[in-house]
């Protein structure tokens, strides 16, 4: 047996090489009962250390490590083991600090850097864990805590809402929201609704709506515990924020079962495959089944219909799937006709609201349009005929009303359906009869059927031939105000469509102000429902047609007020109506320009030739704005643009534009436009509907980007959405009014920020501001140069300046050379700044024409002090960017042009431009091609 320790401690080497760690630590155990070195002590110490990492005695090799970290502080190697075992320990602090100390002492060691980092990461991982453990015990009693004092009756008021508001929030949250599924939260959430405390159903429904949101299977299992009936009960009650609430709640379910929403992944919800298809059948057959229930409000059906309307039409026509649209018309097409041919004053109508039967017409619509084929279409058709067949009854009045009813309710949805409908067998003739019937409703109904029916050429034509004189009689005799403005607005749409022959003048005694007066009664009459008061609305969009008419109507502040407040309402021919109107007070619809020799033509072959009335002159038609701007008719716009897509029409949106043209005519109008919402309400006008919409919105938009601070008008990020309805009036087929507003627009903008000319650019503007660079048009010219002049501030801009094969740097100096002197002032400053960022110009601006220099000298003496600045300012960045340049520059008249301008007298008014003169005379002299006047 050895009893020499350093031999015991070779021997136990050999054996840890061999991978014999239990001999090894025999030698290395025994060296250290013979060895009385403390240096031989601390390495055998280690060396054990690295024994008991192999044996995965994680304890003892801790021990051991530190045994040899006692006696050599700086012993690398057992601090390195020591680390090793306390990490596999899981005192991960602790190793961490043993494995800094070993990259302190070796900072070039990549594994104790790679240990360092795969420390660190993991000490983060364990807090962040332990912060999750915190956090979901916390949250569990912060649930469990609210659920006790919303479900005790006894508690404080402000405790409770405080309780409901945080079960909200906690609910939109995922870990929240998974944190109260798990606790049983659902039955808690049911056992608050069954309280039947508003307060409390509502912050019950919201939470679920919150849990419901971008999680299909959470969504799914609430959906089945809660039960489809149990939801559209509760959507069903006569309480607005209930239901409204619930339509959410059953919104945010539909939207996860159809895969929309929030896209998010929850790991074992992705391998459990979930059929949503049965699911989303059952809540459309009970959304339908809602439509016809007497049980349910006029609430709950319009919320009916909403979901409907949202989730049953395809998104996107691409899509070729439209099945959810045939199996609502095979099992519900007949109740949402039996929703449009209800008669409010007939006693077993089913509840409804202003806006049921108009939101019913629209997903008629919604469900015509979204259908791909004729057959589908004929199907549609035969079952609206059967339909309406089924209730002509000449027996029975009543149910014909119901017939007539429909028909009307049609045409103000699928209108070439509608029309299709009218041309059944003795629809159009029981219409007119009804006309002449002395019950009340019946004329309500016809009235209402035959205006709706009129609106096309051919059937107003049957209408005038039969049913105009019965107006006539209806209007003067009945004392129903309903009928009455009903029967005016009829002969409004009739004598439009008829021509002179059957124009309103000759209605009344031919006083159309009469029937205007009328109209704007009853719009301000309170006391008149809101469905008849939307009738005088659209009466007022005929009536405004005569200037007289329109004059008057903007003088009556409060009829004017009556109608914005209508237009607030959530009604597709209300929107039409008001946006008409508007259009022809501010006679912003498109005229004809009368040819001088067709006017005397005209006159000698004795034709009658229309003459524009006085008041429809421009001072009369600048007052009726002023009028309306009073009266907040930026508010009312704004408000309208706000209004659902089904609501909005393209039309709609193309009328509002041309009234925000008009109002925007006037530039000492525009703050208050802005400042009332209106160029926030021009945006989506400019991105969406018809072509000449757009084209009207992006122009108001330019007037306003023109002159007013873009950080007040478009504040945020909103800016950035203005810049390509700009962009797009540069177009060569826009008028030059919109070219030149759109420039000013865009060099406003681009000298806001960096940003703002990179979005231009991104936009592909250049090209067409390049070519109004070269138009003939001053103003147009003038205005693309002060445009590029703020661009070229742009890295990109100035690259395009630089690259090779294009005249872009030739034509800014030629535009710097020509007599108009605002061009003068934008091309300087733009070859200026542009010298400057890119000395490769420098030389480039000498070689692109032969008059460079002779232009340079004429800017440089200009009797314009901006001008002389900037070509001051061009010549020192020439001197500076390349001393062969300088001295050609030197040796040509410039030097007698700086020299006069350098020794002149400091001046405070031209100092600047002095300044530079000299700036440019000392870069010569550092060059040392030229000397101080002293030593020439």
């Amino acid at each position: 047996q050895m009893e020499d320790p350093i031999q015991l401690k070779e021997e136990g080497n050999k054996y840890f090489q061999a991978n014999d760690y239990e001999k090894a630590l025999q030698s290395y155990t025994q060296a250290l009962k013979l060895n009385k070195d403390k240096a031989l002590q601390a390495v055998l110490y280690r060396n054990r250390a690295a024994c008991f990492l192999k044996k995965e005695e994680y304890a003892k090799a801790a021990s051991d490590a530190s045994r040899a970290i006692d006696i050599n502080a700086a012993d690398i190697k057992a601090l390195y083991r020591r680390s090793q075992a306390l990490e596999k320990l899981g005192k991960l602090d602790q190793a961490f600090k043993d494995a800094q100390k070993c990259a302190t002492i070796e900072p070039r060691n990549k594994n104790f850097q790679e240990t360092l980092r795969r420390l660190g990461a993991n000490i983060q991982e364990k807090v962040n864990a332990g912060r999750a453990l915190r956090i979901q015990f916390s949250t569990d009693l912060r649930v469990q805590k609210m659920f006790e004092i919303l479900l005790d009756e006894n508690s404080e008021k402000e405790k409770r809402e405080k309780a409901a508001n945080n079960l909200i929030v906690l609910g939109r949250e995922e870990a929240g929201a998974e944190r109260i599924f798990q606790n049983n939260g659902v039955n808690l959430l049911l056992q608050l609704i069954e309280t039947k405390n508003p307060e409390l159903i509502l912050a019950a429904v919201r939470t679920l709506s919150g849990m419901c949101t971008g999680h299909k299977a959470r969504a799914t299992a609430i959906l089945h515990y809660l039960g489809i009936d149990s939801i559209c009960m509760w959507m069903s009650v006569d309480n607005e924020e209930i239901s409204l609430a619930v339509c959410n709640l059953l919104q945010a379910i539909t939207d996860c079962l159809l895969g929309q929403g929030k896209e998010e992944h929850h790991g074992k919800e992705e391998a459990v495959v979930l059929d949503t298809k049965k699911d989303l059948k059952m809540i459309t057959m009970r959304l339908l089944d809602m439509l016809v229930s007497k049980s349910v409000s006029g609430q709950g059906r319009d919320r009916a219909l909403n979901l409907l309307n949202k989730n049953i039409p395809r998104k996107d026509l691409k899509d070729h799937d439209n099945s959810r649209t045939i199996f609502v018309i095979d099992n519900g097409l007949k109740k949402i006709l039996k929703v449009v041919g209800q008669i409010p004053e007939m006693p077993d109508c089913l509840p409804l609201t202003e806006n049921t039967q108009l939101t019913a017409s629209v997903l008629l619509n919604k469900l015509y349009d979204d259908l791909r084929c004729d057959p589908e279409r004929d199907n549609y058709r035969i079952i609206c005929e059967e339909y309406i067949k089924s209730k002509i009854d000449p027996q029975n009045m009543d149910k014909t009303l119901h017939a007539v009813q429909i028909v009307s309710g049609v045409l103000q949805g699928p209108f070439d359906l509608g029309n299709k409908l009218l041309g059944m067998k003795g629809v159009m003739e029981m219409m007119v009869a009804l006309c002449g019937s002395e019950r009340e409703i019946d004329q309500l109904v016809a009235v209402e059927a035959l205006i709706h029916a009129s609106t096309k050429l051919s059937r107003a034509t049957f209408i005038i031939s039969n049913g105009v004189n019965l107006l006539k009689e209806i209007y003067k005799k009945t004392k129903n105000e309903k009928i009455k403005i009903r029967a005016l607005v009829g002969l409004c749409k009739l004598g439009s469509a008829g021509g002179t022959d059957y124009g309103l003048r000759q209605f009344a005694e031919g006083s159309t102000e009469k029937l205007a007066r009328q109209c704007r009664k009853w719009l301000c009459n309170t006391t008149i429902d809101a469905r008849t008061r939307k009738w005088a609305v659209e009466g007022m969009s005929y009536l405004t047609l005569d200037a007289d008419v329109k004059d008057d109507f903007v003088e009556d502040e409060p009829a004017l007020k009556a109608m914005f407040d209508l237009a607030k309402t959530s009604d597709k021919t209300i929107l039409y109506s008001v946006a008409s109107a508007l259009v022809n007070c501010t006679n912003s619809y498109d005229t004809k320009e009368l040819v001088p020799e067709l006017v005397q033509l005209a006159k000698f072959s004795k034709q009658h030739v229309p003459e524009e009335h006085p008041k429809d002159k421009k001072d009369f038609v600048v007052k009726r704005v002023k009028r309306l701007l009073k009266a907040g008719v930026v508010s009312a716009l704004a408000c309208m643009v706000k209004a659902d897509s089904a609501i909005l029409t393209d039309q709609s949106k193309e009328l509002i534009a041309r009234v925000f043209l008009a109002l925007c005519e006037d530039p000492k109008d525009r703050g208050t436009i802005v400042a009332q919402g209106g160029g926030k309400a021009l945006i989506p006008l400019a991105v969406e509907g018809t072509d000449v919409g757009k084209i009207k919105a992006s122009h108001a938009l330019a007037k306003i980007a023109a002159i007013s601070n873009p950080d007040i008008a478009f504040p945020g990020e909103r800016v950035y959405e203005v810049v390509r309805p700009l962009v797009s009036l540069l177009n060569t087929e826009r008028d030059g009014l919109q070219n030149y507003e759109a420039l000013l627009g865009l060099t406003n903008f681009s000298g806001r920020s960096d940003k703002l000319r990179l979005k231009i650019v991104k936009e592909k503007a250049l090209p067409d501001i390049e070519n109004y660079m070269f138009e003939n048009h001053d103003q147009l010219r003038q205005a693309a140069t002060e445009c590029m002049c703020n661009l070229v501030v742009n890295k990109e801009v100035q690259e395009r300046f630089v690259a090779d094969g294009n005249d872009r740097l030739k034509l800014v100096v030629l535009l710097c050379g020509e007599d108009d002197e605002k061009v003068q002032v934008a091309a300087a400053g733009a070859l200026a700044m542009l010298t400057a960022a890119q000395k490769k110009l420098c030389s480039k601006m000498t070689q692109v024409t032969t008059q460079w220099l002779e232009i340079l000298q004429r800017l440089c003496l200009h009797d314009n002090m901006e001008v002389q600045h900037r070509g001051l300012v061009i010549a020192f960045n020439l001197i500076s960017a390349d001393k062969e340049l300088a001295k050609k520059l030197v040796e040509s008249e410039l030097l007698e042009i700086l020299t006069y301008i350098g020794k002149q007298e400091d001046h405070p008014k031209k100092q600047h431009v002095i300044n530079v003169a000299r700036d440019c005379l000392t870069k010569c002299m550092d060059y040392g091609l030229i000397k101080p006047f002293s030593q020439a």
